[in-house]
């Protein structure tokens, strides 16, 4: 199998003990990577310096450490990061998640075995303290048609589980820079050009869902941002009228709800799909 980079960015935001629990589970793959790409969106902490030191100290030639002077948002961060990536796939990492020791190495057969495809996701648990406690899992449509028709009203990928080709997300343009949407955009962008996609069906990534999660997905100003961005969908001619309805009335219900029954909707109703 060929070699992969892994890709993250962190920023002054983050725990410590997070960032350390999830880049020791990327060396901890059973097929380890020889390029671990961290970008440093921005001015961060002592303690997080002093860990990402630590880091570059103990896996000088894997850990490549690029640091920005201001915070520009994580799709700029993420376009810099991927053209320093010297493989062709790159697996996703976010700063506070926590890898299986078999993900890696499930991605690679995968893109071994079906040398046709540019983008391999898979399902999340969302767990709470500890990686025993998983308190819902986020399963995603698997083949390519069927990841196609989800697009259409949700994101097809969960972000940190993905592992892509990297020349094809940079002859696309890279990430968008679009605020909340980074990610959805790019799926859009790719799949509107034919690139062929697959989900597997087993749990790639341990999420960590804290406290305020369910409380910023909701308000106003949550609200105005995907309005937006699915009337972006719409004008591309990526969905139907109708289907921007739709979801800008599903995404008004459950934005607009008491955070405790938006926590309910996504645990029970979105996470069961």
């Amino acid at each position: 199998m060929e070699n992969y980079s892994v890709l993250m960015s962190v920023y002054n935001g983050e725990k410590p003990e997070y960032l350390l629990q999830s880049i020791e589970s990327i060396f901890s793959q059973t097929i380890p990577t020889n390029d671990f790409v961290l970008v440093c969106d921005g001015p961060l902490t002592e303690e997080l310096n002093s860990l990402i030191t630590e880091f570059e100290q103990k896996y000088e030639e894997k850990f490549n450490v690029v640091r920005f002077k201001n915070n520009r948002g994580l799709g700029p961060a993420l376009n810099d990061g991927l053209r320093l990536c010297k493989n062709r796939l790159v697996a996703r990492m976010d700063s506070d998640d926590i890898a299986p020791e078999y993900r890696c190495e499930m991605q690679l057969k995968a893109f071994s075995d079906e040398p046709q495809l540019s983008i391999v996701g898979g399902a999340i648990e969302e767990f709470a303290c500890c990686t025993n406690n998983i308190i819902s899992k986020k399963n995603m449509p698997l083949n390519h048609e069927d990841i196609l028709n989800y697009s259409k009203k949700r994101c097809p990928f969960n972000h940190p589980t993905v592992m892509y080709d990297k020349d094809v997300v940079l002859a696309n343009g890279g990430y968008p820079d679009i605020l909340l949407h980074e990610d959805y955009a790019l799926w859009v962008k790719l799949l509107q050009n034919g690139v062929i996609s697959r989900n597997l069906p087993d749990n790639l990534c341990f999420m960590r869902v804290d406290s305020g999660l369910y409380g910023r997905r909701g308000g106003l100003n949550y609200l105005k941002i995907a309005y937006k961005f699915r009337w972006h969908l719409y004008r591309t001619g990526f969905c139907s009228f109708f289907q921007a309805i739709y979801t800008i009335f599903a995404l008004t219900a459950v934005c607009l709800v008491p955070t405790s029954l938006r926590e309910f909707i996504y645990k029970k109703v979105l996470r069961s799909e």
